[in-house]
């Protein structure tokens, strides 16, 4: 299990070159490149940009680890719903040329207040999600669906989706969310979704409202060895910051 960092938003305004610079003078493993942010590295770019990217990783000692999307499946405008099922598609391609291994999407919220039901809301997203996984699996690339959203950031919602999902390409980025807790311990909701866990996204580490080290405890009994990805707020200070969440981590990791 290592360190990684998530381009939102510490990293929003850096180029690659930045990025790889300081997570390597920091000890930060990996990367999740966030979508629309200033290193630009979308679906729109060219092979050769593709290949640029592929060999800056490759040349450094961080990882490209995925792209954090906003490809979402929730909506009820069956044109939207393909706009997205379409737009993932694209990210894996980009993830399988430049060398990534997972693509995040999420879902955002329940449409309940609009008159339609959970359940036909969850069943739309995990049909969904095994389409990009047939996609996904055909390039070696995972999906992984954030616990995100109105209402489908609590772990059952995303528990339901997953097994409609059914598919080995697709599992779960967990999120760090209040939503998680039950009498203060995330081991309930944790252990509803851990046979899906992929990836990571921890935030402030001080915050001990949330429980980091029994999340990292839990991961650690499970086997993980994958990352946790800092997604953090932007700094001034970056390197400063970066070097203070590493220690934090090593301490709460011990």
């Amino acid at each position: 299990m290592e360190l990684g960092l998530v381009t939102y938003n510490l990293a929003r305004d850096w180029s690659l070159e930045k990025i790889i610079d300081l997570c390597s003078r920091t000890g930060f493993k990996a990367v999740e490149l966030r979508t629309t942010h200033a290193h630009g590295v979308e679906p729109s770019i060219s092979m050769d940009e593709r290949r640029r990217v592929r060999e800056l990783f490759i040349n450094s000692p961080v990882k490209l680890l995925s792209f954090g999307t906003i490809c979402e499946y929730h909506s009820p405008d069956k044109n939207e719903l393909e706009r997205n099922i379409e737009l993932t598609k694209a990210f894996i391609k980009l993830a399988y040329d430049t060398g990534a291994i997972g693509v995040k999407v999420r879902p955002n919220r329940l449409m309940e207040d609009q008159g339609i039901p959970r359940e036909i809301t969850l069943k739309q997203i995990g049909e969904a999600l095994r389409v990009c996984g047939d996609y996904g699996e055909e390039y070696g690339v995972e999906i992984w669906l954030e616990v995100h959203g109105y209402g489908t950031s609590d772990p059952r919602c995303i528990r339901e989706i997953m097994e409609i999902a059914d598919h080995p390409y697709v599992g779960v980025c967990w999120n760090s969310n209040p939503t998680d807790l039950v009498d203060g311990s995330i081991s309930w909701s944790f252990n509803l979704l851990k046979k899906w866990v992929r990836s990571v996204h921890i935030h402030e580490l001080y915050d001990e409202s949330y429980p980091y080290r029994e999340l990292f405890t839990l991961l650690k009994n499970m086997g993980y060895d994958r990352y946790c990805l800092a997604e953090i707020p932007e700094s001034l200070e970056p390197e400063r910051i970066m070097r203070y969440y590493r220690a934090l981590w090593k301490e709460l990791t011990k």
